[in-house]
């Protein structure tokens, strides 16, 4: 019996009403109409993440029918409490499925790619349960971001309101992966 291949789960942070942008950026689509939620499952998927869970909230019966087929849905009851509900829903969800660790990009950075993510991966370090890191740009801490399962406890304590997981990163140091020779970084917070 061989040893057993670490389970990696991708989140993709969709459930917030999207007050700046206009409305939830769960709705948002690309200028040939490919909704962000597909172009943010699927680098995940192609970035190594074993299972991809979309987090819906706001308007999540009309965001529902864009989710890709290999992405599950798990809809967060409390989304208005903020990013902090999103994040612990996800890393819930992310537990039942017994991942190692959360691959964590939000919705509204559509021109991620999939080597950002798969270099924070990389980089998190061995064994994945104990890994934390994220990406940078230029030195900005930006996403994706990866969370070990040994941290999700930890962490949950620490969510409150609009806050996600920054500044656990920061006080726990985690790994900074510099990702801006691959992409700008940006996330969206206008409609174009």
């Amino acid at each position: 019996m061989g040893t057993p291949v670490p389970a990696l789960c991708g989140l993709v942070l969709a459930a917030g009403a999207g007050a700046r942008f206009g409305g939830p950026k769960a709705l948002a689509r690309e200028g040939d109409g490919t909704p962000w939620v597909v172009l943010a499952a699927r680098m995940l998927r192609d970035a190594g993440c074993d299972h991809v869970l979309v987090l819906l909230g706001a308007s999540a019966d009309r965001a529902r029918p864009l989710v890709p087929p290999e992405a599950q849905i798990v809809v967060v009851d409390h989304w208005q409490d903020g990013l902090s509900a999103t994040l612990r829903a996800g890393l819930d969800a992310a537990s039942a499925l017994r991942a190692d660790a959360a691959l964590i990009t939000p919705v509204d950075t559509p021109a991620a790619p999939a080597d950002a993510a798969a270099r924070v991966t990389e980089r998190a370090g061995s064994p994945l349960a104990r890994g934390l890191a994220r990406a940078t740009y230029a030195g900005r801490p930006g996403h994706p971001v990866l969370i070990g399962r040994d941290h999700w406890d930890a962490l949950r304590e620490t969510l409150h309101g609009d806050s996600g997981a920054g500044a656990y990163l920061s006080a726990r140091g985690a790994t900074s992966v510099e990702c801006g020779d691959l992409w700008s970084g940006a996330d969206v917070d206008r409609q174009r």
